[in-house]
């Protein structure tokens, strides 16, 4: 199966190609990535993101058609970032007619840490990645959170100050920086979801064929919609 994996809800704009092949074993499936292209700028998603879909696929000698399935981070994230990947992300579902699936960004973070413990790579190599505190920036001087143990999210996602935020009962972190130095816990290098990481959350509907829901935003801010509309009235 051949997945289209694409993340807008960070500064960094991802897009991925990643092939997921059934190992014909209970609960297991291979995710390989075949390539990835990443800009870290967060006013350039529109621009950069459909190219660098593109790229991924030219370079792999795959064409649209190839797809079977598409994957996009739906946040939690900035409005106008998450726009524009679910958008975009949509529209090749559309023209393709295969299935759009949703992911929480925090998740697909949360995976890759996982990955990098079961690949003897991170700081909690050999273990599972429980107690573990995800955090991306949510501007305003605010970050989104959420907390996982094995893999499973167990709190959030949310959005608050840092200080309002406690590091326990969480062991380790991940996320962007500077925002996991605010945190006295040992840090992994995971600071954005990768498209192995976005397609590892939803492998098992991905594999079961199952029908995606809808695609959701999670922008958790509903407030600044009404204060454009207050500034309008007055």
């Amino acid at each position: 199966m051949l997945v289209l994996a694409v993340d807008t809800a960070t500064p960094a704009v991802t897009a991925g190609l990643v092939r997921v092949d059934d190992r014909g074993e209970p609960g297991t499936a291979g995710i390989e990535t075949l390539a990835v292209r990443v800009t870290d700028d967060p006013r350039a998603h529109a621009e950069v993101l459909t190219p660098q879909i593109l790229e991924c696929l030219s370079s792999t000698g795959h064409t649209p058609a190839d797809l079977d399935a598409v994957v996009v981070g739906v946040g939690p994230g900035p409005f106008t970032g998450l726009r524009v990947g679910m958008a975009t992300a949509a529209a090749f579902g559309d023209a393709l007619d295969v299935p759009v699936y949703g992911v929480c960004s925090l998740d697909a973070i949360a995976a890759d840490v996982l990955g990098a413990d079961a690949d003897g790579t991170g700081p909690g190599a050999g273990e599972s990645a429980g107690d573990l505190l995800v955090v991306t920036d949510a501007r305003r001087r605010e970050v989104y959170w959420a907390r996982y143990s094995g893999g499973v999210r167990l709190e959030g996602p949310g959005v608050c100050r840092p200080a309002d935020l406690k590091a326990e009962p969480s062991q380790r972190i991940a996320g962007s920086r500077p925002h996991v130095d605010l945190f006295e816990l040992p840090a992994h290098s995971v600071a954005t979801p990768s498209p192995a990481g976005l397609v590892a959350v939803a492998v098992a509907d991905l594999l079961a064929g199952v029908e995606p829901e809808p695609l959701v935003p999670l922008y958790l801010r509903r407030p600044d919609a009404v204060e454009t509309a207050d500034r309008k009235k007055k």
